[in-house]
C-alpha cells in the first residue's frame, strides 16, 4: 500500500509542477512573442480551463497520499524527518498560492476574456504569471527536498 501511495503522490506532483514548468518556461514565451493580446488571453484562459482541473485532482491526491504516508505508515509527524515537515509546509504554501490564483486573477481573466476587456485580462494574466513562476520555483525546491532530504539531513 505504501508503494501505491508513493507512486500516486509522485505522479500528482509531476502533473502539477511539470505542467507549471511547461506553461511558464515553454508556452508563455512563445505565446507572448507570437500572439496579440486577444488571441494570447483567449489561449491562456483555455489552457487554464484544461489544466486547473488536473491541479485540483493533484492537490487532493498529494494531500491524501502524503497524509496517509505520514500518519498511516510513519505513525505521525513525530516520526518523520525534518525534510518531510519542510516538504509539507511548502506544499501547503503552493496550494494556498494556487487557491488565490484560481479564485482571484483566473476568475478575473475569464471575465475579462468574456467581455473582451484585453487590458484587464492582461493585468490578470501578469499576476497569474508571477504567481505561477513563484509556485514553479517552490515546487522544484519541494521536489529536491522530497527526493534528497533524507540523504542531506534536511
Amino acid at each position: 500500500m505504501m508503494g501505491f501511495a508513493m507512486l500516486l503522490h509522485v505522479v500528482a506532483v509531476v502533473i502539477w509542477v511539470g505542467g507549471m514548468f511547461f506553461a511558464y518556461v515553454i508556452l508563455r514565451p512563445v505565446a507572448a512573442s507570437q500572439l496579440e493580446p486577444p488571441a494570447r488571453l483567449t489561449l491562456w484562459s483555455g489552457v487554464f480551463a484544461g489544466f486547473f482541473p488536473w491541479v485540483w485532482s493533484a492537490i487532493v491526491a498529494i494531500l491524501a497520499t502524503g497524509l496517509w504516508m505520514i500518519f498511516g505508515w510513519y505513525r505521525g509527524m513525530a516520526h518523520v524527518g525534518l525534510y518531510v515537515h519542510v516538504m509539507l509546509a511548502l506544499g501547503i504554501l503552493m496550494m494556498l498560492i494556487f487557491f488565490h490564483v484560481y479564485f482571484a486573477p483566473y476568475a478575473r481573466l475569464k471575465r475579462s476574456v468574456a467581455a473582451q476587456d484585453w487590458p484587464a485580462g492582461g493585468k490578470s494574466l501578469a499576476q497569474i504569471r508571477m504567481l505561477v513562476g513563484i509556485n514553479t520555483l517552490i515546487g522544484l525546491l519541494t521536489i529536491a527536498i522530497g527526493a534528497g532530504g533524507r540523504w542531506f539531513a534536511v
